[in-house]
């Protein structure tokens, strides 16, 4: 604890770094931010490898506040890194869930006895219960699962399931985590699903969550879509739209897909009703 204080003093005193360790010569914000938006939720694939640092991820969350945010290719040391400076240069204060999946040293680092978990991270501004965390059966190239958690969006209770399926041209594989998700996600009236879903909305393996939730944007839908409408944002810096924000018993508000340079997948976040 002590050692990561002076770490974290140091960084105060200096400043943020750039993802070589040289200072990015920023200053940090003149006023922190308070206060979350308590009916938004944040979807974002942190990309990994990446060439990007836990200030700068740090810093493009606090922008948007979020009550609840959605991780995925998330090392937990970059999670826990993010969460510190998150309170630390901005006053936002998650609780952290985990859902890693994996043990990787090639993707998180570690001692080789001990390598990093790798898989999904839930950070909600209030606290978090009934953790689950389910490995799918078949993860594809690369093991793949979801988390669920229950915490408050809106200031009321409701369930959050966050999912990373499998990779691209895998479409069978998909289809076959999908169901277990689409099980999971079925049990709920009221549910909020995050993630990279590595799909078009037109994909015919998504057609389970279609049938139980909508997209945070009620134009995009997969009959949209497939008609080239344009309803459906892309996310992603190959202009397809793989990350949702599934609604099921739950309204949605606004929604934003917010570009970004440190991840190949934008930050999207909508703001919802549960009332």
């Amino acid at each position: 604890m002590l050692a990561c204080a002076l770490a974290l003093a140091g960084s105060v005193l200096l400043g943020p770094s750039a993802p070589g360790g040289a200072l990015s010569g920023r200053s940090l914000p003149v006023e922190a931010v308070r206060d979350v938006v308590p009916n938004r939720v944040m979807t974002w694939n942190l990309c990994n490898p990446c060439d990007a640092n836990a200030l700068d991820r740090a810093a493009e969350i606090a922008a948007h506040a979020p009550q609840v945010i959605g991780m995925q290719e998330a090392c937990a040391r970059d999670v826990d890194r993010i969460r510190d400076y998150l309170e630390a240069f901005h006053g936002l204060v998650y609780h952290v869930a985990y859902g890693s999946v994996l043990r990787n040293w090639g993707r998180c680092g570690g001692a080789p006895w001990n390598p990093g978990g790798f898989g999904q991270a839930v950070l909600s501004a209030a606290p978090m219960t009934d953790r689950v965390n389910v490995e799918y059966p078949d993860g594809g190239s690369e093991d793949r699962g979801y988390l669920a958690v229950t915490t408050e969006v809106d200031g009321r209770a409701v369930r959050v399931l966050n999912t990373h399926l499998a990779q691209r041209r895998q479409e069978a594989v998909r289809a076959d985590q999908v169901e277990v998700l689409a099980e999971e996600v079925a049990r709920h009236e009221r549910v909020i699903v995050l993630g990279d879903f590595n799909a078009v909305p037109e994909a015919p393996e998504l057609a389970p969550m279609w049938e139980l939730a909508t997209d945070t944007d009620p134009r995009c839908r997969p009959s949209s879509a497939a008609s080239g409408t344009g309803a459906c944002e892309p996310t992603t810096d190959w202009r397809s739209k793989f990350d949702y924000v599934f609604l099921r018993g739950i309204a949605p508000v606004d929604h934003r897909v917010q570009h970004t340079a440190h991840s190949d997948h934008d930050l999207l976040y909508a703001d919802v009703d549960l009332t």
